[in-house]
């Protein structure tokens, strides 16, 4: 999901280039493509609304330096708040040393769940020296549980499944980490 909303704010940003001037327009415009950018993105509307006021207030109360493009200052401001909302500092996951930490995924359909639970095992492998275990409970998504499977299996994760329904799934799931060592 973040590649995805990076990329439109990449696409975003190529379309300010242009800009002569850092007005009221542009930046609404520019402004209301981001918005649409975050809430695709499922950013809480609280968390969109407050940027989008800082953002504006910023860009509209911005004199626009001679040396520098007005597209650029305004990237800098979007910037500067995406900074400030998301932190400036990498946050560490909340792994237990011992025994077995349970992370969950949701988002919207096609947003990348699977192979983003791939890639934080190998994470988690690597920074915390664990043994993940993949949990297939996307039960609704035709090919989910193959795609997990195929993605465990070409970087040496193993995955559970289970005939039953999401919640039983998981359950089992766990029980099955804690049995097996895993963790």
């Amino acid at each position: 999901m973040l590649d995805s909303l990076s990329g439109r704010l990449s696409e975003i940003m190529k379309k300010i280039r242009g800009w002569g001037s850092l007005n009221e327009i542009n930046v609404t415009d520019g402004l209301r493509e981001i918005k649409l950018a975050l809430l695709e993105a499922d950013v809480n509307y609280k968390v969109v609304k407050a940027f989008m006021e800082g953002v504006t207030a910023e860009a509209m109360g911005e004199k626009v330096l001679k040396s520098i493009a007005p597209a650029q200052q305004f990237t800098k401001i979007v910037y500067d708040y995406l900074v400030k909302i998301l932190g400036d500092t990498p946050k560490d996951l909340n792994i237990h040393r011992g025994g077995i930490s349970v992370l969950m995924l949701v988002g919207l359909q096609g947003s990348g769940k699977t192979t983003s639970a791939v890639k934080l095992a190998r994470h988690i492998q690597k920074s915390y020296n664990k043994k993940p275990l993949l949990i297939a409970a996307d039960i609704y998504r035709p090919a989910a549980v193959k795609q997990l499977a195929l993605l465990s299996e070409k970087n040496g994760f193993d995955m559970f499944e289970a005939d039953d329904d999401p919640v039983n799934i998981c359950a089992a799931g766990v029980k099955h980490a804690k049995e097996n060592s895993f963790g």
